[in-house]
C-alpha cells in the first residue's frame, strides 16, 4: 500500500486525486519542501520537448561530459568519439536495456561475444570484400572527398520559359536547410548571369551517383563551388590489418564493418552448446568499423560505432517469415519507446525495389527525425538463408539445421532486428531535451527514462556544514550507490542544485533537511519532469526508487 500510493503522488497531477490525509496515512506526504526554490512547486508550467539544433546537442554533450570529440588535444580526429562520464553511462544502460528485453528476458534468445577480428575469408564469403563499397565523388580542386550518396544536386531552371541556366549541390540534410541552400547558390548563379530577379522552379534533387557526365561537367562542388568533382567510383569501407610479424599481402585482415556475421559463423557452436531449437536467435553487442568517406552529424556516421544485433533463425518458406518479420517491428517499436523515444518523432521507411539487398525478402526501417533530417534509427531485415548459405560454400561446413519433429534438414532463414548503440543515445539525447519555466526562470532539462539515466539520483544534504545533516545523507548515498550510479551534491543553493541535476537528467533529487532529523519525518524526494516534492521515510526510499527506475 505505501509503494503503490507513492508512485501514484509521484508522477504530478495524479496526486490530486489522494488526499492529504491518505498520503500520511500511508507515510508520504504530499507537499512543498520549506526551502525548495521559491514558487517552484506551484508555478511550474508544463514542459515543451523540443527538437534542438545539432549545435545546442554537441554542445550540451561537451559541456556535461557525455560525449567528446576523440584525440581533441591533438585537434581531433574525424570520425571518431569518446564518451565522458555521463555518456559512458547512458550507452552502458542502453546496451543492458536492449539486453535485458532481447535476450534475459526471453528464452529462445541467446547471446555470444565474437572477436572483431575474423578469418579474412569470412568476409570473402559474406561478400563484404568485394561489395561493400560507398560511390565516392572528389573535389579536384579543394581535395576534399564526399560521398556521391550524400550529395544532391537539382537544375535551376526558368520560371518563364523552362529554361535551364545551371545547376546547385547541396549536402545531405533536412528538407529546410537543403533548400535554403540551394537557393542560395541559384541567387548568386542568377547574378552572375544577369538574370537577377528572374522567377524559378522548385528543386528536383537527385543524389549526384544518378549524374551522367555531361551533367557533372557543370554541376558545382559544394567544396569549391565549381564544377570540380570527379565522377562517382566505388570506395570499400573496410579498414584493413595485419595479423602476425610478416608485412605481406598474405597477413592482411579486416576490422569488422558490422557485427552480424560473427553471428553467422557461430551458428553450428551456439546450436550445438545451448540445447536451442528454431525459431530460436543469437544476439550480439559489439564494435564495428567502416572507413567512412564522409563521417557526419556528431555519432550518427562515425567510423567506430557498436551494434546491437539479433539473427533470429526461422523456418524457409514464403508463409513463414512475414508473420516473424512483423513481430520483430513490433517488438522493435515497442522497446525504443520504453526508452523514452518520442513517438511523433519516430516512422517508418519499407524498401523495395532497388532499395532491398539483393538477398533479403524484405526490409523495414524505423526512422527518427534527428536535427538534420529523417534517417533511418533502426532495421528490421527478413534475410532469408543468404549468409549461412554463403558460409557454408566458404568453409565447406555444413551449417545446416535437422528439425526433429518433421524430419526435415534446411538451412534456416533469419529475422535481422539491427541497432546502432550511438545513433539510439543521440536519438534519446534529441527525444529527452526539453525546455519549460519555474517561478518565471527558464529551464533546459532532459528528460531521460529512469531506467537509462546516466544518474539515477542525486543525494543532497540541506547544509555542508551540518554534521548530522551530512551523516545521514551519506549513509543512504552508500547505501543506494549499491544498486544505482548516483551523485553527492553538497555545494550551492539547494535550488542550483537541483538545476544541475536537472540538466544532466537526473530523475530524482533526495534532500536531507532538518526534519528528516529532529522530526523523523523521513527524506524529500523531488521529481525532475514535475518538480513536485514529497516526504518519503529513510527505510522507503530505496523501495521506493526501484518501483520508480526498475518497475518493481
Amino acid at each position: 500500500m505505501k509503494i503503490t500510493t507513492m508512485l501514484f503522488v509521484l508522477y504530478g497531477r495524479q496526486a490530486a486525486a489522494f488526499s492529504t490525509r491518505m498520503a500520511r496515512t500511508a507515510g508520504v506526504v504530499s507537499r512543498p519542501m520549506a526551502t525548495a526554490v521559491d514558487g517552484e512547486a506551484t508555478q511550474h508550467e508544463e514542459s515543451i520537448t523540443k527538437m534542438p539544433d545539432m549545435e545546442d546537442i554537441v554542445s550540451l554533450c561537451k559541456r556535461r561530459g557525455i560525449i567528446f570529440p576523440s584525440s581533441e588535444i591533438y585537434n581531433g580526429f574525424a570520425g571518431f568519439y569518446d564518451y565522458g562520464p555521463l555518456g559512458a553511462e547512458l550507452k552502458k544502460n542502453i546496451k543492458e536495456a536492449w539486453w535485458k528485453n532481447f535476450v534475459t528476458q526471453r528464452e529462445d534468445v541467446v547471446g555470444v561475444d565474437s572477436s572483431i577480428i575474423h578469418n579474412p575469408t569470412t568476409w570473402k564469403s559474406s561478400g563484404h570484400l568485394d561489395g561493400f563499397s560507398d560511390p565516392m565523388v572528389d573535389c579536384k580542386e579543394t581535395k576534399l572527398r564526399f560521398r556521391a550518396d550524400q550529395i544532391f544536386y537539382a537544375p535551376v531552371i526558368l520560371e518563364e520559359n523552362g529554361e535551364r541556366v545551371g545547376y546547385v549541390c547541396v549536402q545531405e540534410g533536412n528538407d529546410e536547410t537543403m533548400v535554403k541552400d540551394a537557393k542560395k547558390q541559384a541567387k548568386a548563379l542568377l547574378k552572375e548571369k544577369d538574370m537577377k530577379g528572374s522567377k524559378i522552379e522548385a528543386f528536383a534533387f537527385k543524389e549526384v551517383v544518378e549524374a551522367t557526365e555531361e551533367e557533372m561537367a557543370e554541376i558545382p562542388s559544394p567544396a569549391s563551388g565549381k564544377p570540380t568533382l570527379t565522377m562517382p567510383r566505388d570506395f570499400n569501407l573496410m579498414f584493413e590489418t595485419r595479423v602476425g610479424a610478416a608485412v605481406d599481402s598474405d597477413n592482411i585482415a579486416y576490422l569488422r564493418p558490422e557485427t552480424a556475421q560473427g553471428i553467422f559463423i557461430n551458428f553450428k557452436n551456439v546450436l550445438g552448446s545451448s540445447r536451442q531449437k528454431i525459431p530460436f536467435g543469437i544476439a550480439q553487442i559489439g564494435k564495428a568499423f567502416r572507413n567512412e568517406i564522409t563521417p557526419r552529424n556528431f555519432i550518427f556516421r562515425s567510423r567506430e560505432f557498436e551494434q546491437m544485433e539479433v539473427e533470429y533463425f526461422i523456418p524457409p518458406g514464403d508463409d513463414v517469415w512475414p508473420e516473424f518479420h512483423q513481430k520483430w517491428m513490433d517488438d522493435s517499436k515497442d522497446f525504443l519507446l520504453s526508452l523514452g523515444l518520442r513517438e511523433d518523432l519516430m516512422g517508418w521507411d519499407v524498401h523495395e525495389g532497388d532499395g532491398l539487398a539483393h538477398y533479403a525478402r524484405a526490409c523495414t526501417d524505423i526512422t527518427f527525425k534527428f536535427p538534420f533530417g529523417e534517417q533511418e534509427l533502426m532495421g528490421i531485415a527478413a534475410r532469408g538463408n543468404y549468409d549461412l548459405t554463403q558460409h557454408t560454400e566458404g568453409s565447406g561446413k555444413t551449417l545446416d539445421y535437422f528439425d526433429d519433429q518433421t524430419k526435415e534438414k534446411y538451412i534456416p532463414h533469419c529475422i535481422e532486428p539491427s541497432l546502432g548503440v550511438d545513433r539510439l543515445a543521440l536519438a534519446i539525447i534529441c527525444s529527452a531535451y526539453a525546455e519549460d519555466e519555474i517561478g518565471g526562470e527558464k529551464r533546459n532539462f532532459l528528460k531521460f527514462s529512469p531506467k537509462i539515466a546516466p544518474i539515477k539520483a542525486v543525494v543532497l544534504p540541506l547544509l555542508k556544514n551540518k554534521e548530522a545533516l551530512v551523516s545521514t545523507a551519506r549513509d543512504i548515498f552508500e547505501k543506494l550507490q549499491q544498486r544505482y550510479n548516483v551523485a553527492w551534491d553538497a555545494t550551492g543553493a539547494i535550488g542550483r542544485r537541483y538545476r544541475r541535476a536537472d540538466e544532466v537528467g537526473v530523475p530524482f533529487c533526495i534532500t536531507v533537511d532538518f526534519e528528516t532529523i529532529e522530526d523523523d519525518a523521513g527524506v524529500t524526494i523531488r521529481d525532475r519532469d514535475s518538480t513536485e516534492q514529497i516526504r518519503v521515510p529513510l527505510d522507503e526510499v530505496i523501495p521506493y526508487l526501484s518501483k520508480a527506475i526498475d518497475g518493481y
